[in-house]
């Protein structure tokens, strides 16, 4: 499902109707799942959105989805709507990552507005994910003396610093610089520091060889 979805989980088809209607109505997509085991069957991790799901349900409830989503590294975000509400399950689902949990019955707005949210957190983590992808990606095809002379750029080193910490010529770092800034498609020093910020938390067995 490439369009943004609200996945509602719940065991009541009459709710999962008023929802889907309700939904579509203020122009969402909505997709829905009697159970937890039956969304978690067919669930794909590219699908992006949210998860609006019950609490109490037969089977795995909704904060075991939760959970169960969560170990699986999967990131949609969860919004918990029930019936039964209390501090504590209100706290564990917070706790362990939802964005709102709301309480039955509850006014249509408010509820499309939290799903609206949610939407938009998920397309901000999605767009985070896809960047540090590419990222990677490309940090990957630098030597590993192309690293050195990058991260040592971004900690502020000038050409003649650099040469001397690595014992090699400034003309030498100018090269090795050059191919760097091309491999990385970078244009300016700020974004060679940019990069540089994302390379101190790349596993450094990650470094191609010099």
């Amino acid at each position: 499902m490439a369009d943004p979805t609200v996945f509602v989980v719940d065991d009541d088809a009459s709710v999962r109707d008023a929802l889907s209607l309700l939904i579509s109505l203020k122009g969402l997509r909505a997709a829905i799942f009697a159970s937890a085991e039956e969304f978690l069957a067919v669930y794909d991790p590219s699908w992006r959105g949210c998860l609006l799901t019950d609490l109490k349900m037969p089977g795995m409830n909704g904060l075991e989805l939760q959970t169960t989503l969560r170990e699986r590294g999967l990131t949609l975000p969860v919004v918990v709507l029930t019936a039964h509400g209390d501090v504590s399950t209100t706290r564990a689902a917070l706790k362990n990552g939802a964005v709102d949990f709301l309480e039955k019955p509850i006014d249509d707005d408010v509820l499309c507005d939290v799903l609206v949210n949610a939407i938009r957190i998920d397309e901000e983590r999605h767009r985070v994910q896809t960047e540090r992808a590419h990222m990677t990606a490309r940090l990957g095809r630098l030597t590993s003396r192309e690293r050195d002379v990058l991260q040592l750029l971004a900690d502020g080193l000038q050409h003649r610093e650099i040469a001397e910490r690595l014992a090699i010529s400034p003309r030498t770092v100018e090269v090795y610089k050059a191919r760097m800034m091309e491999k990385l498609d970078c244009r300016t020093l700020a974004e060679v520091v940019r990069i540089g910020a994302e390379l101190r938390s790349q596993p450094h067995d990650t470094a191609a060889g010099s």
